[in-house]
């Protein structure tokens, strides 16, 4: 028991003078100081205060920027005016112009998310016709070359479709429905480009299927000839003839003096038919309809 109690009060004795000789030295008292918590966050998290920037002054700023093409930092101009005053018609026109500004600076896809925001929140304002038509055509300016996937051209079509039907006589309509028939050709494009693919490889009923899609949907593109005769050639490998000779016939019918028409008349004319309509076919009853309508609108 002594010897144990020695033991203890000569590491106390050596505590005591490790303690001393800290608060002998200016450096490793200063150290020790820098344990105490509420000196450590003191200068790394001031508190900061934003200046009060009038509503009018960011926007205007935003304005001058979008003016000398400085379109991220007129972006960064409009989000912060949002942000500041939110639920207010400056948040509204902020949001508007950060789809405008990201639009102008190729960055489509905020673009696009700009303008899905402003419909939501805004959606029986004026402008809600000009939030519409900067999404879809920020989707139009990303659709690619026929030979890659069309995901953004059917977006592109979605949009502008909408744009038509939700606002058919805003200023942007005439516009909408001219890209709509670009886009489509687009689409009905890439059917004909697989489908050709399909033809050389002999497989028939695959090739047959794009074309039918080509006819079916994209009858008012300038693919819509070549489809009919590509049918033709499809239908008469396979042996079904009658199909080959419906074809042929409404080809011959909506475009009489096309080369494709001659192609496909020259290609029966091989195997000893004529074009033929057949009225049960499924291309007679597309094309009846696509009479039918057309002589309707008009």
């Amino acid at each position: 028991m002594p010897l144990t109690f020695a033991k203890k009060a000569a590491g106390s004795a050596a505590l005591a003078a490790v303690l001393v000789s800290l608060s002998a030295s200016p450096g490793l008292c200063a150290w020790y100081d820098s344990l105490d918590p509420s000196q450590w966050f003191a200068e790394k998290y001031k508190p900061e205060v934003q200046p009060d920037i009038p509503a009018d002054k960011l926007y205007s700023d935003g304005l001058a920027n979008l003016e000398d093409r400085n379109f991220e930092i007129a972006t960064q101009k409009f989000e912060d005016l949002d942000k500041r005053y939110p639920s207010t018609d400056w948040s509204r026109k902020a949001i508007l112009m950060t789809a405008y500004a990201n639009y102008e600076g190729q960055k489509y896809d905020d673009a696009i998310n700009a303008s899905k925001r402003y419909l939501q929140r805004h959606p029986a304002t004026k402008d809600a016709a000009y939030a519409q038509y900067l999404m879809a055509m920020s989707q139009y300016k990303q659709i690619p070359d026929v030979t890659r996937d069309q995901d953004r051209s059917e977006k592109a079509l979605i949009a502008l479709t909408e744009l038509v039907q939700k606002y058919p006589t805003s200023e942007y309509a005439a516009d909408a429905k001219a890209k709509i028939q670009i886009t489509r050709d687009q689409l009905a494009g890439k059917e004909m480009e697989v489908g050709r693919f399909y033809l050389e490889r002999r497989n028939f009923p695959a090739a047959i299927n794009r074309f039918r899609d080509v006819v079916s949907k994209y009858q008012t593109t300038r693919h819509a000839e070549e489809a009919l005769e590509r049918l033709a050639e499809a239908y008469m490998a396979l042996g079904i003839t009658s199909e080959a000779q419906t074809a042929a016939a409404v080809l011959g019918h909506n475009y009489p003096d096309s080369q494709w028409y001659k192609d496909a008349y020259a290609l029966l004319q091989n195997g000893g038919l004529q074009p033929r309509e057949e009225k049960s076919s499924w291309l007679s009853k597309i094309y009846r309809g696509v009479i039918g309508r057309t002589a309707a609108a008009e």
